[in-house]
């Protein structure tokens, strides 16, 4: 296992409200066989200075574009990007004050770990005593300390992806950029480095944009989740607001898992709807475009928010158990019902006390965490 690296009580000075980062109406497009395509469609997004920030959604969303537009390595086709109230647009990428640590580490084979991460420091014309200074902090922060003469071949691929985010925060850039890092990681380190990350991030102040389509180190990195999909926002909140409140099927489709339960609203007003779902009746908080009546509700209920009783008297229960999957921490059930196959995941006991595939049972859900969407 690898020593936790010693907590640092300082950092170097940045300067009050440094980082502000704005994107507005961001747009790319791009010219190909079958005409034109528009992978970045008006994407606007005020990024505070500190924030951690994660662009989430599945490949081909337009994500690490917009993330490669604020660096700088590709061009829009119109919008502006905005840096502490200055436009950044006609600046070149070497220029802007920022540093990205990429998926492939990126770093200089032929050089040591000392000299890859003082790489950048080297290019801004620092003293000899400032790139030491920074040197130590970047090593001791990175627990990295005995390893500076090492080529990057000798290291582990978490302890590359430490040289790489140390080379990074040395430079002290405005903003920090990670597209992707750690999906060439196994998933114990990635785990391991996810933390990591974030509190150096904290520690530094850096305001931080992070790509990843893996939703896992979205909710556990960010202080806000920006859930992209088709070139498009659809959704910039806090993770427990995207999870509990998400603005769309696709958001809540897309962040962990949910049922989907197609109701008729009987009453909405104020932030909540009343349903019947699985032959009972319930009021539920509903998104604001809900409207009583007609068609085109579903009600999101998540597997873990569900409950199964088993019923002993056949044909009397209101779904039927497919499937159970032992997890050890968890059991997953797949029950038919008359509104389609459900999942449902309970604390994991022991297995031999699973309910048996063909057992009749009630299904219920805490309504207080269920939500009500209209289709996308």
């Amino acid at each position: 296992m690898t020593a936790a690296a010693p907590e640092l009580t300082t950092a170097p000075p940045r300067e009050a409200d440094s980082g502000h980062l704005r994107l507005d109406a961001l747009t790319k497009r791009f010219t190909g066989r079958s005409g034109i395509v528009t992978a970045v469609d008006s994407v606007s997004l005020d990024v505070e200075p500190g924030e951690f920030i994660t662009l989430l959604g599945p490949s081909g969303c337009g994500k690490t574009t917009t993330l490669r537009m604020v660096a700088g390595f590709e061009e829009s086709s119109s919008g502006s990007i905005l840096l502490d109230g200055k436009a950044i647009d006609d600046m070149p990428a070497q220029r802007r004050p920022m540093a990205m640590v990429f998926q492939s580490y990126a770093l200089f084979p032929h050089m040591t770990v000392a000299e890859n991460i003082a790489y950048g420091m080297r290019l801004q014309r620092r003293t000899r005593d400032d790139i030491a200074t920074s040197m130590r902090m970047a090593v001791t922060s990175m627990n990295l300390v005995g390893l500076e003469d090492r080529s990057p071949h000798e290291l582990s691929g978490g302890q590359q992806q430490r040289v790489a985010l140390a080379r990074a925060l040395v430079v002290q850039p405005k903003v920090l950029l990670f597209d992707e890092p750690l999906s060439n990681l196994d998933a114990k380190l990635r785990d391991a480095m996810r933390a990591e990350i974030r509190r150096i991030q904290k520690m530094f102040g850096i305001t931080s944009i992070y790509v990843t389509h893996d939703q896992d180190e979205a909710m556990s990195m960010s202080d806000r989740i920006v859930v992209m999909n088709k070139g498009k926002v659809e959704q910039a909140a806090a993770p427990g607001e995207i999870y509990a409140r998400p603005a769309s099927v696709f958001v809540a489709d897309f962040i962990g898992r949910a049922n989907f339960l197609e109701v008729v609203p009987e009453h909405a007003g104020d932030g909540r709807a009343t349903v019947t779902a699985l032959g009972r009746q319930f009021t539920v908080a509903a998104h604001p475009k809900v409207t009583a009546g007609g068609t085109g509700a579903y009600l999101m209920v998540r597997p873990e928010t569900a409950r199964l009783s088993a019923i002993t008297d056949a044909g009397t229960g209101v779904g039927v158990v497919l499937r159970s999957t032992f997890h050890g921490p968890t059991i997953d059930y797949e029950v038919e019902t008359t509104v389609g196959t459900i999942t449902v995941t309970e604390p994991g006991v022991d297995p031999r006390g699973a309910l048996a595939e063909g057992t009749n049972v009630e299904v219920s859900f805490d309504p207080d965490r269920a939500y009500l969407l209209t289709q996308d």
